[in-house]
């Protein structure tokens, strides 16, 4: 996919546009401006190089139905993803039928507006394909993991994907943290006749459990402090699609006998609802935890598990795949240095080594972590440093050679406890920090106020931290980095 196509941003308001252009623009987007709808139509009108339209549906005078209404009446084909606070779904489906393509209610997460976006882009939406080869993902559907996969582990879940697809009974994905079990949720819904329409996820971890049943199954007027409108919930923006309920796990037992009511009757009531809502959505769930285990300790339904486990597909880890190591480095390089416009251009081969050796524990999100940050900042030492020591071999004495026996190798240097856990606050602040740059287009002010520190502090800890603004980064020489000692 070409991220570097013009995306226009339709939105009357100035800071939601400027924020929308300035992460565009991290991402590897051109960006073109409308701050009404009138200026929404010129822009359509003249611009003939737009790939993608971002539109904001509340605007005053020419509002964004109006805009996407006439849009499509005079032939525009671009992909249209529509972004607003609006929580009816009656709104949701009026845009859908006007041409949208995809919707996304604000306040939304970055990383869900590059999925949709880069989705669009691809042209599938709504859009009939042929079913793609077994163990080939379409690479809208999966951030482009599916592809990337070499092992015959992942072989094999993605043949089991194929198989499972257009049955539209329940599937359950096991695995530990960060294997990618929401990749291969993408890659059932993408996979299936569902294709065209929307997939939600939602993490029932995030959020406690009066917050969640409101988000899952919505609320009406009035049906809580707080209320002051009708808000569809997540099935209902799923009707006709997938939803996908990430942490399965975590669900409090309460909510988990109203999405057994959901999977059974195919209906539910809203928080403070009188009438039925009746939904059809392909449910997908995922878990990290032993729900057998819940269940004999009381913290999950049983009958909810057997009505889940219809079809199990466990998503192995990284260590007992290491084939797709090498590949996956390959793949994450190529998806930072375009969102950041460069970057360090290949992993060096110490570091590679490295990489296969490792264990993986956070799967492969540790390792997408690990090399957008080798791409960003272009230091192998600093990674090696998280990787920590070598593993040492099982047995130090080597086997005797011809009758003869080697000295034993030295043990590693041990490192004091408190320069670990000096080590370790610093990671996880540098990672906290990175984090609330990243969600706020590397505005510092804005990511000090989501740390709750003043400017200030924020600024002292990122050069404590060593973190280089990528915009920055990309334009350094090589001559001016330090060389890997």
């Amino acid at each position: 996919m070409d991220t570097e196509c013009t995306v226009l941003v339709i939105d009357d308001d100035d800071a939601a546009r400027g924020a929308l252009c300035e992460y565009l623009g991290l991402a590897g987007y051109r960006t073109r401006v409308a701050g009404s709808g009138a200026e929404a139509m010129e822009a359509l009108q003249s611009c003939g190089d737009v790939g993608a339209v971002l539109l904001d549906l509340v605007m005053p005078g020419l509002d964004g139905f109006e805009v996407l209404r006439r849009y499509r009446e005079q032939g525009g084909r671009a992909p249209v993803v529509v972004l607003s606070a609006l929580s009816d779904a009656e709104d949701v489906v009026k845009a859908m039928k006007f041409g949208a393509t995809d919707y996304l209610p604000k306040p939304f997460d970055v990383n869900e507006l590059d999925l949709v976006l880069r989705r669009a882009l691809q042209g599938r939406s709504g859009t009939s394909r042929a079913a793609p080869a077994a163990g080939v993902a379409p690479a809208e559907a999966d951030g482009g993991l599916g592809h990337v996969s070499v092992s015959a582990a992942m072989e094999r879940v993605w043949g089991l994907v194929q198989r499972v697809a257009d049955t539209d009974v329940p599937v359950l994905l096991v695995g530990e943290s960060g294997v990618g079990k929401d990749v291969v949720a993408r890659r059932i819904h993408a996979s299936s006749h569902r294709a065209g329409r929307t997939f939600v996820k939602i993490n029932c971890a995030a959020l406690p459990a009066e917050l969640l049943e409101s988000e899952l199954f919505g609320h009406e007027k009035g049906a809580f402090t707080g209320a002051h409108a009708e808000k569809p919930g997540k099935f209902e923006l799923a009707h006709q699609g997938t939803i996908f309920l990430d942490e399965i796990g975590e669900m409090d037992p309460r909510l988990q006998a109203k999405l057994l009511q959901v999977l059974q009757d195919e209906e539910y009531y809203r928080v403070g609802g009188k009438r039925p809502i009746r939904v059809d959505a392909r449910v997908v769930v995922a878990t990290n935890r032993d729900l057998e285990a819940a269940i004999e300790a009381g913290a999950f339904r049983e009958d909810l598990f057997y009505r889940l486990n219809v079809v199990t597909i466990r998503v192995p880890p990284l260590r007992e795949r290491k084939e797709d190591v090498a590949p996956l480095v390959r793949h994450f390089v190529e998806k930072y240095r375009r969102r950041y416009q460069g970057g360090l251009q290949e992993v060096p081969p110490e570091v590679m080594e490295r990489f296969q050796a490792h264990d993986w524990p956070g799967n492969v999100r540790e390792l997408e972590n690990l090399v957008r940050r080798l791409v960003v900042l272009k230091d192998p030492g600093m990674v090696l440093g998280e990787l920590g020591p070598p593993r040492p071999p099982a047995n130090l004495v080597e086997p005797a050679r011809n009758g003869v026996r080697r000295e034993p190798r030295p043990p590693p240097e041990e490192v004091p406890l408190k320069e670990v856990g000096r080590r370790a606050a610093r990671l996880a602040e540098r990672e906290a920090i990175l984090r609330a740059l990243m969600r706020t287009g590397w505005n510092k002010r804005r990511a000090a106020q989501r740390l709750q520190i003043s400017y200030k502090a924020l600024l002292y800890k990122i050069k404590d931290c060593e973190i280089v603004d990528p915009r920055a980064a990309a334009s350094l020489d090589e001559d001016q980095l330090e060389p890997l000692q």
